[in-house]
Formats: C-alpha cells, sequence, structure tokens
C-alpha cells in the first residue's frame, strides 16, 4: 500500500503533465459557492476522478473539479467542491489536496464554507471571517506517523487563520460597504444539522457558527507552514428556541445569493496581493 509521500508524489506528477504550474493561491469553495469559478481565466480543468488518489466529491451540489487559471492578475487552483469526512473518506484523503496545493507552490490558501449561525447577532446571508474555529470532528488528519518534509509533529495553532489576510480581507470589505462578522467557527460531523441543545451546547463553549468542514484542512494548512483564511457563508439562523427544519435547498440558495459578496472580496484581495 503505497504511503502518503508515495500518493502525493503520483499526484504532483500527473498536474504537472498537465501544464499545472505555480500556482500563487489555493482556494477552496464549498456548499453553493461555485460562482467564483465563472471569474477565473481556465487554463486547466481536471474531474477529481481523473487525479490520481483525489476523492470523487459524493455531495450532488459539490461539482468536482480541479481548476487552474487567472484571477485578478494571480495563477489560481480551485476546488470547486472539497470532501468531507461525512462522506466516509478518512482524514488523509479529506485533506490531501491542501498538501498537494502546498507542495505545487500555493503561498496562500482562501477556503470557503456554508455554516450555520449560531450567534443570533448574526443573520441568514451574512459572512464570517474565521477567527479562530473549535474541532469537534472525531478524528484528526495529523493523527498516525508524521513525516517530517511535510511539518512538524506538533504544530502550533495559536493563530490558526492568518491575522494578516485577515486583515486585509477586513480592509475591503469596509471600502466596498460589505458586512463581514468576525467569529469562531465550530466543525461538527454531520452529516444530520444539529439538535436544539447541541445548537445551545455550542454557543455555550463560544461557537458564532457551525459547520461540517474546513478544520481539518486548516489543520493541514498549518501543519505545512500554509497561510490561510475562510470566509463562511452564514445560510441559517440557528436559534434553539424557535428552530424550524432546515431545507438544504434553502440553505444552497442563501449560499449562491449571499457568494456575490463574497466574489467581490476575494477578486480585489488577489488584486492587491503581493508575494514575493
Amino acid at each position: 500500500m503505497a504511503d502518503l509521500i508515495q500518493k502525493l508524489d503520483e499526484t504532483l506528477a500527473f498536474l504537472k503533465a498537465k501544464h499545472i504550474e505555480a500556482p500563487e493561491v489555493g482556494i477552496v469553495l464549498g456548499t453553493g459557492l461555485g460562482a467564483l469559478v465563472d471569474e477565473i481565466e481556465v487554463e486547466v480543468e481536471i474531474p477529481y476522478h481523473e487525479i490520481p488518489h483525489f476523492p470523487v466529491a459524493t455531495v450532488e451540489f459539490h461539482s468536482g473539479r480541479l481548476i487552474y487559471g487567472t484571477l485578478s492578475g494571480k495563477k489560481v487552483l480551485a476546488m470547486n467542491g472539497r470532501f468531507h469526512y461525512y462522506e466516509g473518506y478518512s482524514m488523509e484523503e479529506v485533506t490531501f489536496p491542501i498538501r498537494v496545493f502546498k507542495l505545487l507552490g500555493v503561498e496562500e490558501l482562501i477556503l470557503s464554507n456554508a455554516a450555520g449561525a449560531v450567534n443570533l447577532d448574526f443573520k441568514k446571508g451574512d459572512l464570517m471571517l474565521l477567527d479562530d474555529h473549535i474541532n469537534l470532528q472525531p478524528e484528526n488528519p495529523l493523527v498516525g506517523k508524521n513525516y517530517d518534509s511535510l511539518g512538524p509533529r506538533f504544530p502550533d495553532m495559536s493563530a490558526p487563520y492568518n491575522p494578516d489576510m485577515n486583515r486585509a480581507f477586513e480592509e475591503i470589505a469596509q471600502e466596498k460597504n460589505i458586512q463581514i462578522h468576525k467569529g469562531v467557527y465550530a466543525s461538527v460531523v454531520g452529516p444530520n444539522l444539529e439538535t436544539r441543545a447541541e445548537y445551545r451546547y455550542l454557543k455555550i463553549i463560544g461557537a458564532d457558527a457551525v459547520g461540517m468542514s474546513t478544520v481539518p484542512e486548516v489543520i493541514v494548512a498549518n501543519h505545512m507552514g500554509l497561510p490561510c483564511a475562510t470566509l463562511s457563508v452564514l445560510t441559517d439562523e440557528c436559534d434553539p428556541d424557535n428552530l424550524a427544519p432546515v431545507d438544504i435547498q434553502d440553505i444552497i440558495e442563501t449560499a449562491q445569493k449571499a457568494e456575490k459578496k463574497l466574489v467581490i472580496l476575494v477578486k480585489e484581495y488577489l488584486a492587491r496581493l503581493s508575494l514575493a
């Protein structure tokens, strides 16, 4: 059975043969957040099932394509659709693309997701910039053998979301008159949504929003020394005292409406980004 390093080498060789060279920024697009892809001047587009050792997105509203091209003057490598632990993948598989990004040369990582607003001051359709997170997933992508060539055994997580990237996004949001909250994201397994008692618990432990992704990817990004920032689209309000059944189609539609703001922020961020 191939180990992680061998799998990474095989995937890198495949992608380089497809002329994916020197991407500067990696982008991960979550539920209902695919419109940013339409803004990319696409040079290479590969379905996940063609890429060695990539999982295949099983969620029907995740399209499952790796896209390489230019956005706001920067070479970007974008995942249109991500992988989740609840799909039955291991944490190594869920986070494998992040390792590929870094080894291909990506210097910064921008992630997005759809999340539920636990902080009731935040409203459906708002954006939240992640300042910190609470990992409630049952496994960690760093469990098992550590490959020193990828990162340290005990990576620091005192600032998992890069402060400089966050500041830049906040400044752009202010200039563009886009409201953006800053908060703590709790990552749970899913795929079921939470009970009233679970929402109360999440609020007590300090979560502002809850979702089923992102944190494993951010852990691996930090392990490899890849600066990252994450934008959540808040698709529903998780009020345990007035909790109505959530329609997943409504969540997707809310994300698609709100992503117009996300597209503006990411495009402007890339336009201003100066990489060494």
